[in-house]
């Protein structure tokens, strides 16, 4: 064999990747083919989280509608507060109130409305729903907003710390005590509070508020010293309950990351245990634990109803409490709009952005 006909048959042996050697790559779609299908599968997927998300909203719109009309009792008699009224002032009340239209028209109108923000007058304040939410919405945001900061730092830390540990002394309590927190009702954990540090018992005196959110008396820092103060036992017992969920959710997904062969593969090149642990093992093991914040994200606008209720706090959850008593339908259909709307979002956030963290998911 000639040595001539030596590189013409190392050129037919390589084949096609000879061929690309040889000359330049060729120009067109097929360069950019893998990122140009990932980013429409993306955006397909996202599109389809989307459109869910639009569906689940309308359901939850039209039973937040008729859920609330199966509660018992007479808005119109309620706000007159047992006093005598002629029929004819009952019948003007329900007309200003659209009560006397059909179910349908009611609904109607309803959704109508609610589609553009407006979700009527409320019953007991007379006043535009919209109005009394945004007046409330701060303090919720104030106290989970300022719980939900605590329980995800310490929940994540200290689910990390148990599960790298598991097994040892420090494991065994976190995960006891997390546990029996868990299982405690938070409304019976705030009443166990006021009972302790508020009111005080035998030695303890009542160091903190029994509940509101200022004492009406201050300003300037003095005012913020007396939130601060008024916000301590509602936080604690949001993150007492909470921070408990966070690090067994967080406990559990890094148990199961803990025999990956990457992290033989970094404990071999040399890296210590706790560099293994922060910079490969948790931000693998964080899918789980961002759903569960996300969730919570959501809740934050929801409030927490019992604990709100529980310590008097001025916020949408004793705001939804109070509507509930009457019953104030446009109130609580919207409060009920609102809580849901924001958990739907928050997921459907968390569900877009989980592809960017994992690009498995989604596939």
């Amino acid at each position: 064999m000639s040595t001539e006909s030596t590189p013409a048959l190392l050129k037919g042996a390589a084949g096609v990747d000879s061929a690309e050697t040889d000359g330049p790559a060729p120009a067109g779609p097929s360069a950019r083919g893998p990122r140009a299908r990932g980013t429409t599968a993306y955006l397909r997927y996202a599109a389809g989280k989307l459109a869910g998300a639009a569906v689940s909203l309308f359901a939850v719109l039209v039973t937040s509608f008729f859920l609330f009309r199966l509660i018992p009792g007479d808005p119109v008699k309620q706000m007159t507060g047992g006093r005598q009224v002629s029929s004819e002032q009952i019948a003007a009340m329900r007309k200003e109130f659209g009560l006397d239209l059909p179910l349908w028209q009611q609904f109607t109108e309803y959704c109508g409305k609610a589609l553009t923000g407006d979700f009527g007058t409320s019953y007991q304040f007379r006043a535009p729903v919209m109005d009394k939410i945004t007046e409330a919405l701060p303090a919720t945001l104030l106290l989970t907003g300022t719980a939900f900061v605590i329980y995800t730092v310490i929940g994540i830390w200290l689910g990390a710390r148990s599960a790298w540990r598991n097994g040892s002394a420090g494991d065994r309590f976190h995960t006891a005590f997390a546990l029996t927190l868990y299982s405690v009702p938070s409304f019976w954990l705030g009443l166990l509070l006021i009972i302790t540090l508020s009111v005080g018992i035998g030695p303890i005196p009542g160091l903190f508020p029994t509940g509101g959110m200022e004492s009406g008396s201050e300003s300037g820092f003095a005012y913020v010293v007396d939130v601060a103060h008024h916000l301590v036992l509602p936080v604690v017992t949001l993150v007492a309950v909470e921070y408990a969920r966070t690090l067994l959710v967080m406990r559990s997904s890094l148990l199961d990351e803990m025999g990956s062969d990457y992290l033989t593969t970094a404990r071999a090149k040399g890296l210590r245990d706790d560099l293994v642990r922060r910079r490969h093992a948790v931000p693998n093991a964080m899918l789980p634990t961002v759903t569960l914040l996300f969730v919570n994200l959501g809740n934050t606008v929801a409030g927490a109803i019992l604990v709100e209720t529980v310590f008097s706090w001025p916020g949408l959850g004793g705001l939804f409490y109070q509507a509930l008593s009457v019953p104030d339908l446009p109130l609580v259909q919207a409060l009920f709009f609102i809580f849901a709307a924001a958990v739907i979002l928050m997921n459907t956030l968390a569900d877009v952005i989980y592809p960017l963290l994992d690009p498995r998911v989604g596939r």
